[in-house]
C-alpha cells in the first residue's frame, strides 16, 4: 500500500520554526522509496520543487536502494541482436507500477488486463519520451512463472531500442537487472518447479537433438518429479512403520511391522538399483555421446571426421602421422547428440610430438562410450578375393565390446562382390553372432557405402540408448540424480541391517534415505509430515 503524507507534517519535523507553506498538495511515497523505508532519519534535507499542482521531493546524497530492497527484477528474456520481436520479462511487488511507469495507453486502458496482450507505448518514466510501440502482457500472482506478478514487454529487437528501454528501466529505484536464472530460481522458491524440472529446462533450451528434446520435456514437464515423490513416499512409509512402532509399541504387532518396513526397504532398494542400472543412458543422451575414431595411420580417420562434419575440420594428407592431436566437434547423427573425437594414427614412432598425440588417441578411445576403429581394406584383407580380415597389431590393445569398426578405400580393391561380408581372423572361434563386431564397408573417396554406414551407426546408437525406454519416462539425466539415490539405497541398506533391538536407531537412516531422495527434487522430511502420516495410517487409539 501507498503510504500518504502531508508535505507541511514533514517540513515541521525537519525545519520546526519554519513557516508552513500554504495549501501544499499531499505527497506520496511508494513503499519501497527510501523516505518511506527509513521514516526515523528525519534528519534529512528536503527540497521541494513543483508548484500547487504538483510536488516532488528530492535529498541530497540520497543512498541507493540495495539489492534486498529492490525485489523487482528484469532482463532481457530473448536472445539480443536483429530481429522482429524481444522480450523484457519484469518480476516482482512493483511490476504493476513499472507497468504505469514506463507504458502509456494507445488503444488499452489505465489497468492491465491480467494474461492478455495490450499495445502500450513504451516510455521514458522520468521524460515520458517514446521509446517504442509495442506489447505488454501483465500475468498476476500466482499464476505466473515466477508465482509474481510479471511483466512482459514485447518490443522491436533493435540493439538502440533494447537499450532504451533496459535504460529505462534501471531508472526506477526499485528495479534491479535480474541475476543469470533468477526467475527460475524465483519459480523454485514460490514452489512452480522443482529442482528436476529446473534442470528440465535448462536442458530443453541447451536440447541440440531430438532426443535431447524429448529427454528434456519430460523433465520439465514434471515426469522425474513425479518418479522421486513417489520413491521418497515409499521411504516415508517405511518410517510411519517403524515410528508407530516406536512411539505406540504395545499397541502394535513388533514383528509384523518391523517385517513389513524390512519387505519395503527391500521392494525400494531392488525399484532404485533398476534405475541406477542403466549404464547411464540418462546423462549420455544429455550430454552426447562420446565417440572416438582411432586407428592406424593413413586408414582416412581425418577423412571421415570431415565427412561426418560436412566440411574440412581436419587437415588429410597422405603423409603418415599428419594428425597429432585429438580434434572434436558435436554432430547430430540419427537425432542423437554425438561428441565425435579424431585422433592420431597409433604406430610405433620416434617423433616425440607424434608419441603425444598417440599418447592422447589411447585416452580418448578409453573415455569414449563408442569407439570406431577405422582400418584400410586393402591393408587388412587377408588375401585377394578372400572374406577373411587380419587386425593390426597396434590397435588390438585398444579394442573393447564397444568398438565399432569401418572398412575404408573398398574402391581400390578390384571386382569386390557387391554386398561383400568380411569377419576378423580374430573372431573366427567366436561362434555367437551377437558378439561378433559391427562393421560397414565404405570408399570414403567415392562415398560408396557411407549412406548404409550412417543408417547403421544411427541404429546401433538407437540400440545401445533407448531400446527398452520410453524417453519420456523419467531417467536419471545428472550425475547429481545418481549420487543421491545410491545414497538412499546406503541408507535404505544400513536400515535393513540394523537387528531390531535397534529399531529407533535404524528409523534414523530411513529418514536420511528420504532426504536423500527429496535432496534430488529439493523437498525435505518434516516431523509433521511423519507424524501425519502415523495417524493418518494407524489406529493407535482406544
Amino acid at each position: 500500500m501507498l503510504r500518504l503524507w502531508q508535505f507541511t507534517t514533514i517540513q515541521e519535523a525537519m525545519h520546526p520554526r519554519a513557516q508552513r507553506l500554504p495549501n501544499f498538495p499531499s505527497v506520496v511515497l511508494h513503499r519501497n522509496s527510501p523516505w518511506n523505508c527509513n521514516l526515523h532519519r528525519l534528519d534529512r534535507r528536503f527540497v521541494a520543487t513543483g508548484n500547487l499542482g504538483h510536488t516532488t521531493l528530492s535529498a541530497k546524497s540520497e543512498p541507493a536502494l540495495s539489492d534486498a530492497q529492490r525485489k523487482t527484477i528484469y532482463a532481457l528474456s530473448t536472445p539480443p541482436g536483429k530481429a522482429g520481436i524481444a522480450v523484457v520479462r519484469v518480476s516482482g511487488p512493483d511490476a504493476i507500477d513499472v507497468w504505469r511507469r514506463v507504458t502509456r495507453k494507445s488503444k488499452s486502458g489505465d489497468i492491465p488486463t491480467p494474461w492478455m496482450l495490450q499495445r502500450r507505448h513504451v516510455v521514458d518514466p522520468e521524460t515520458g519520451e517514446k521509446l517504442d510501440d509495442g506489447l505488454t502482457v501483465f500475468f498476476k500472482r500466482p499464476k505466473s512463472f515466477t508465482t509474481e506478478d510479471t511483466l512482459e514487454l514485447h518490443i522491436h529487437s533493435g540493439r538502440a531500442v533494447l537499450s532504451a528501454v533496459l535504460r529505462a528501466l534501471a531508472k526506477l529505484p526499485y528495479c534491479r537487472p535480474a541475476a543469470p536464472g533468477e526467475f527460475t530460481r524465483r519459480a523454485f522458491e514460490g514452489g512452480r518447479l522443482d529442482l528436476t524440472q529446473v534442470e528440465g529446462l535448462r536442458d530443453l533450451i541447451d536440447a541440440e537433438t531430438e532426443a535431447q528434446r524429448r529427454v528434456a520435456v519430460s523433465g520439465a514437464e514434471g515426469t522425474a518429479r513425479l518418479r522421486y515423490e513417489a520413491l521418497r513416499a515409499q521411504i516415508l512409509e517405511c518410517l510411519v512403520c517403524v515410528e508407530g512402532f516406536i512411539d505406540f509399541g504395545e499397541d502394535v504387532d513388533e514383528l509384523g511391522q518391523e517385517t513389513a518396513a524390512r519387505d519395503r526397504a527391500l521392494f525400494i532398494i531392488d525399484s532404485i538399483r533398476s534405475h541406477l542400472d542403466d549404464n547411464r543412458r540418462g546423462e549420455i543422451l544429455r550430454s552426447g555421446i562420446k565417440l572416438a575414431i582411432f586407428g592406424p595411420p593413413n586408414a582416412g580417420k581425418s577423412s571421415l571426421f570431415n565427412f561426418l562434419a560436412q566440411r574440412d575440420a581436419a587437415i588429410t594428407s597422405p603423409i603418415p602421422g599428419t594428425t597429432r592431436d585429438v580434434l572434436t566437434l558435436t554432430l547430430d547423427i540419427g537425432g542423437f547428440p554425438v561428441v565425435l573425437s579424431d585422433t592420431a594414427g597409433l604406430r610405433e614412432t620416434v617423433d616425440t610430438v607424434e608419441q603425444l598425440g598417440v599418447g592422447r588417441a589411447g585416452n580418448a578411445v578409453k573415455e569414449a562410450d563408442l569407439s570406431l576403429c577405422v582400418l584400410s581394406l586393402p591393408d587388412v584383407i587377408f588375401s585377394p578375393g578372400s572374406a577373411q580380415l587380419r587386425l593390426p597389431d597396434e590397435i588390438k590393445d585398444h579394442l573393447t565390446p564397444n568398438t565399432l569398426f569401418l572398412l575404408n578405400k573398398s574402391d581400390i580393391i578390384t571386382n569386390l562382390p557387391p554386398e561383400q561380408s568380411f569377419t576378423f581372423m580374430e573372431y573366427d572361434g567366436d561362434c555367437d553372432r551377437k558378439k561378433l563386431p559391427q562393421l560397414w564397408t565404405v570408399s570414403l573417396r567415392t562415398s560408396d557405402g557411407t549412406q548404409s554406414f550412417l543408417d547403421g551407426l544411427a541404429e546401433v546408437l538407437r540400440t545401445r540408448y533407448t531400446d527398452g525406454i520410453d524417453l519420456t519416462s523419467p531417467l536419471i539425466t545428472h550425475a547429481r540424480h545418481r549420487d543421491f539415490l545410491e545414497q538412499a539405497v546406503m541408507h535404505l541398506a544400513e536400515f535393513i541391517a540394523f537387528p531390531p533391538s535397534e529399531i529407533d536407531i535404524a528409523a534414523e537412516s530411513l529418514r536420511y534415505a528420504a532426504r536423500a531422495i527429496g535432496s534430488v527434487s529439493g523437498l525435505d522430511v518434516g516431523v509433521e509430515e511423519v507424524l501425519g502420516g502415523i495417524f493418518s495410517s494407524f489406529c493407535v487409539g482406544k
